[in-house]
């Protein structure tokens, strides 16, 4: 598998965490609380996030490297949807 990481400095993360979970447990076997969430997309690709009272982090896992840039895409693009009040960076650490 091949892993991504990405943080976002908020004091919002634990909210932005639980909306996205709700938003794609429509669709996917979501399991999430407060503090911790996983999303798995496919076989081949889950996301899990981690918030504290200063940062959202979100770990995506791929299986296919093509993947990782659509995914990551898809996953920050619903961020800012859910954030659009807050001027939000996503800083990639991997």
């Amino acid at each position: 598998m091949h892993l991504s990481k990405a943080v976002v400095r908020t004091e919002h993360a634990s909210r932005y965490l639980q909306q996205l979970c709700k938003h794609w447990s429509h669709k996917f076997s979501v399991d999430f609380d407060p503090v911790k969430g996983r999303v798995p997309f496919s076989d081949t690709a889950e996301v899990t996030f981690a918030a504290d009272d200063a940062a959202l982090t979100m770990t995506l896992s791929v299986a296919n490297p093509s993947q990782q840039e659509r995914m990551q895409h898809v996953i920050d693009d619903h961020l800012k949807r859910f954030a659009f009040r807050d001027e939000l960076y996503i800083v990639r650490t991997d």
